[in-house]
């Protein structure tokens, strides 16, 4: 009997997705080694790079527009990769304060610009009225905000509405969890380290 594990950070895989990587674990599509040794550079690493690209693609209905990374160092390295690429020192930029998370992003987002907006609005995230009033100024480089951010469980229920601004989202704790419409954002960012699991209200579940 397996366990179900409802902590933070991993959860529980599908059974039938652990003995697939059990039965590759040493000979992977007949390579003679693991997934794990092969080259980065490889014919077969790019390939498992390109169904995987393919695979988000498909499951988060990406445009063709927009590019998709995969690299190293996690969702907390986009804290310093985002204002690195997206504004200037003399860049403004707007974060939306939830919890943990987004208040790590906004002390290493002010290392290289400014940071104007902050808000803690922990009783007003599920209200659109919060956002309406939190309004973003022309001239900001981007908005930042973490839908998921605290293991308290604040979470936003809607899509911060930042105009013409790059809305950026740190969406470690969220992804894949729920359908979205990537065109709404000009940035989006995950650690996929991150899974967890969340019970519904009609007794389901859904991995996060």
């Amino acid at each position: 009997m397996r366990a179900f594990n409802f902590s933070p950070g991993p959860a529980v895989l599908p059974l039938e997705v652990l003995e697939q990587a059990r039965s590759e674990l040493l000979d992977w599509r007949r390579s003679g080694m693991s997934v794990m040794e092969i080259s980065h550079r490889s014919a077969a690493f790019m390939q498992v790079a390109a169904e995987a690209e393919a695979d988000l693609r498909d499951l988060l209905a990406i445009p063709g527009n927009y590019r998709v990374l995969f690299l190293q160092g996690g969702a907390s390295a986009q804290f310093s990769l985002v204002p690195l690429n997206l504004a200037g020192p003399r860049s403004t930029v707007d974060y939306i304060n939830t919890g943990h998370w987004s208040q790590r992003a906004i002390a290493e987002g002010g290392r290289y610009c400014k940071v104007q907006y902050r808000r803690r609005c922990r009783r007003q995230l599920h209200t659109r009225s919060a956002a309406e009033r939190a309004s973003v100024q022309r001239g900001r480089a981007y908005v930042h905000y973490t839908p998921n951010g605290d293991h308290r469980g604040v979470e936003f229920g809607y899509v911060p509405a930042t105009r013409n601004v790059p809305l950026v989202a740190d969406m470690s704790s969220s992804i894949l969890s729920r359908p979205i419409d990537v065109r709404q954002f000009g940035l989006i960012y995950a650690g996929a380290q991150e899974k967890h699991r969340t019970r519904r209200p009609d007794g389901g579940d859904r991995a996060r």
